[in-house]
């Protein structure tokens, strides 16, 4: 049986939020719980910033100078995580999303900015779980798999005009 999950938003003082957009994200991090059929109760991070500070974060922890559309950090490993004490919820990681970049990403891809932000969601999240793409192969088609059938089941899929650069 599954848990819930906690997120707690934040935003940098210079970037707008739309309206509904920390629902979206509660949402998404639910139900990448609910099929994952994650234990228990759990706890996660995201801040909405912009290109600036997304590319300070990522030249200071993966040394890479450049803006990004989204950066997770896990906090877990192997399935191990850290309590929140005072609530028992697991503590998965931060989430940072540019919101530069999503805007930019769903005009790019021909779909709205609530498919781009689910997308961005999702995918961090499936990072916090342990999931990665970087090496390719039999890992990154799971994890694909595992994202597109999360935003079916929240509404989200993708439309045809939607790709992905390698």
């Amino acid at each position: 049986m599954t848990g819930k999950v906690r997120v707690i938003t934040a935003k940098d003082d210079d970037v707008i939020v739309p309206a509904g957009v920390r629902m979206l994200v509660r949402r998404c991090c639910n139900a990448v719980l609910q099929c994952e059929a994650f234990d228990g109760d759990a706890e996660v991070s995201v801040t909405f910033t912009d290109d600036r500070r997304i590319r300070e974060l990522n030249r200071e922890y993966r040394n890479i100078d450049k803006a990004t559309d989204v950066l997770s950090f896990p906090l877990g490993e192997n399935g191990e995580y850290d309590l929140n004490h005072d609530t028992g919820a697991k503590l998965l990681g931060d989430i940072v999303i540019s919101m530069d970049h999503a805007r930019a990403q769903s005009e790019e891809y021909g779909h709205s900015l609530e498919r781009e932000i689910g997308f961005l969601t999702v995918h961090s999240m499936l990072h916090l779980l342990g999931y990665d793409h970087v090496n390719g192969g039999l890992e990154e088609v799971r994890m694909r798999e595992k994202e597109e059938t999360v935003l079916t089941k929240l509404g989200l899929k993708r439309s045809e005009t939607y790709y992905m650069e390698n």
